[in-house]
């Protein structure tokens, strides 16, 4: 096996919570050596989230594994000196707290650039570092309803929806950043110099609003919720009853998947009207409810099983787990945590030549690698003590 991708690469990672957690993660898991720096008191507070599964929350356990954690109050002098000394090695730094507060503390890009230009520094905010919002508190349903994106959630004539997946923090903030690090360290490479990257969860959220601008843009008006092109507003996409109360995903947009799924079901009549608008598409809608409620899900799981028309089942996270791709994608991990047991995770979902997947440490416990992290930049068991009576670390 090869080294991972990112393997002698050094970030100081200041976040906390979802976003920044997961964005750290994914460069962990490619190879990276992530430091994750928590103050002495509380540290990253999902630790903390209830229920806890033994010792931290489930939640954390999952998004930080492949890290070292260390102790460190950047509140005090001491403090921001071991930071900067950490810094001497680092090739990067993410940071979540809001606009103005790494500069408070003495470690925002400006301190960072002067102390060491080749490192690329990473900000992951809710509204970016300027503009009127840059200092308002908010979360991934914010972010998703500035960006006209829950404006689009929900069935034709109801109200928005709520869904359980965080498109604003995770698409928005893990995955943006990471590209932005991943975009600069690759500068970093070829010139030996860093830059800052500035990440709003909400421009990146309204950046990948595509379906919608585009119709914004043909129409002078975005369509009602429920009745878009992938939101309910053709027969041929959408989430069908079954007879026993379950759910299929039909993704028939192509006509030759349409007119498979039409063959399947006896029904030559319809082809040719799976992407029916208006009155006409929801009388055909209307109709599909009708078909789909006439046999239980394994029937129509089994016939997507059988016909190649772009047929699914909605499956619960838990038969997710049992599915047969998953399995031999190796999709789920289970780490064997030291404090908290067996911990079911998801394995990096990037596939790379000559490279298995491993958790190589379980999600660290708080302060866990303090000693050798600071053993690495060439502390003495003396001034380690020293820093620690000190409560520095």
């Amino acid at each position: 096996m090869r080294a991972k991708p990112l393997a002698g690469i050094k970030i100081l990672d200041l976040t906390r919570l979802l976003p920044g957690s997961m964005c750290t993660l994914h460069l962990a898991d490619m190879g990276a050596d992530v430091v994750k720096i928590e103050d002495p008191d509380r540290g990253d507070y999902s630790r903390w989230i209830e229920p806890l599964k033994v010792k931290h929350s489930s939640f954390f356990l999952v998004v930080n594994r492949n890290k070292r954690s260390i102790k460190l109050d950047l509140r005090k002098p001491e403090g921001k000196a071991v930071f900067f000394d950490l810094l001497k090695g680092a090739d990067a730094v993410v940071e979540s707290f809001r606009p103005g507060v790494a500069d408070r503390l003495g470690v925002g890009y400006a301190a960072v650039s002067a102390a060491s230009p080749r490192v690329v520094y990473c900000s992951i905010s809710g509204y970016g570092q300027d503009g009127p919002y840059r200092e308002r508190a908010g979360h991934d349903l914010n972010y998703c309803a500035y960006a006209g994106v829950v404006d689009q959630w929900g069935d034709y004539g109801g109200p928005p929806a709520l869904i359980n997946f965080q498109i604003a923090d995770l698409a928005g903030g893990s995955l943006a950043a990471a590209m932005g690090i991943l975009g600069a360290l690759v500068e970093q490479q070829r010139t030996g110099m860093g830059r800052y990257v500035d990440v709003s969860m909400t421009d990146c959220t309204l950046a990948h609003a595509v379906i919608a601008l585009a119709r914004l843009d043909e129409q002078g008006a975005t369509r009602a919720r429920g009745d878009d092109y992938l939101t309910g507003g053709i027969p041929s996409y959408g989430v069908y009853a079954t007879a026993d109360g379950r759910y299929m995903s039909l993704g028939a947009l192509e006509p030759k998947f349409w007119d498979a799924f039409c063959d399947a079901v006896a029904r030559p009549d319809w082809k040719g009207k799976g992407e029916t608008w208006g009155e006409a598409g929801r009388r055909l809608r209307a109709e599909l409810v009708q078909l789909f409620k006439s046999k239980p899900w394994a029937y129509w799981t089994a016939l997507g099983e059988r016909v190649d028309c772009c047929l699914a089942p909605v499956l619960t996270l838990a038969e997710s787990m049992e599915n047969a791709q998953f399995k031999a994608r190796g999709m789920f991990v289970v780490d064997d945590h030291p404090t908290d047991g067996r911990v079911h995770q998801f394995a990096h979902p990037i596939k790379y030549s000559d490279d298995r997947f491993a958790i190589v440490r379980s999600a660290p416990l708080h302060g866990e690698h303090t000693d050798e992290v600071l053993a690495d930049l060439g502390y003495d068991a003396a001034k380690i003590a020293a820093l620690r009576k000190a409560a520095v670390i």
